[in-house]
């Protein structure tokens, strides 16, 4: 204390020091909780019906926001380095709102995933696509599109104008004319939403009945699903293929 009874500035940084310390260690205390839990990964899924329940429950998690994050931590990365056997396969465009890994809440090493304009598929597409069935038994191909597809827009439109899209956009454009002249023969309020439900059908079809995947869909050992993803809720909608 000073003369006049006030505490001197050693009494003061001493107090001071106290209580910072008292703070910083309550802190400590508090942010170590969620870092010190930890849960262990989930087994993969065996089956088609498990695989896919396992993404759908993962994107009614994204739905509501009441994500789990699951497989992204350091731990999952070492185990992942050496092999990976994900547990499914997913087909989806290319578009930037559209990623399957979150709208699913998976991590890393569980989804091979596949991305082109309007869920175009060629030669090396559908190799793709096959590989994870055929060389490691991932029981589960998910082809994806979505609501507001700019690619299947532009390639609807360029068929009906008769209008080329520039440079190789065009090869998307010839990939999605089949779902084209479905949507043109189902009619419909939008037409471009009818091609793009159908560029889905009409790919998942295709991929599930090809001569390397068809003995494996036959044996059920393998669901190729289609599914829709809408923009505006961010909820996944199965349309075909739904293992039993």
């Amino acid at each position: 204390m000073d003369r006049a009874g006030r505490p001197d500035r050693r009494t003061l940084l001493a107090g001071g020091l106290v209580v910072a310390s008292a703070v910083l260690a309550g802190c400590s205390s508090t942010s170590a909780t969620p870092m010190a839990t930890s849960t262990s990964p989930e087994a993969r899924p065996a089956t088609p019906a498990e695989a896919l329940a396992r993404l759908m429950d993962g994107n009614k998690r994204w739905v509501s926001g009441d994500l789990r994050h699951p497989d992204r931590d350091p731990n999952r990365r070492e185990f992942v380095a050496q092999k990976q056997e994900p547990f499914g396969a997913v087909l989806s465009c290319i578009d930037s709102r559209v990623p399957p890994e979150l709208l699913f809440d998976t991590g890393l090493g569980d989804l091979y995933v596949m991305r082109t304009g309007g869920e175009a598929v060629g030669p090396v597409v559908t190799g793709s696509v096959e590989y994870g069935p055929m060389t490691s038994g991932t029981p589960l191909v998910v082809v994806l599109g979505h609501q507001r597809c700019g690619a299947v827009e532009a390639a609807y439109k360029s068929i009906r104008d008769g209008k080329p899209l520039p440079g190789n956009l065009e090869a998307i454009t010839k990939a999605l004319r089949p779902a084209y002249e479905q949507a043109v023969r189902e009619g419909g309020a939008d037409p471009v939403e009818t091609m793009a439900r159908a560029q889905v059908e009409l790919t998942a079809a295709a991929l599930r009945s090809n001569q390397d995947l068809a003995p494996l869909v036959g044996k059920g050992a393998l669901a190729v699903v289609g599914a829709y993803y809408y923009l505006d809720t961010g909820k996944v909608e199965v349309l075909a293929g739904a293992p039993s």
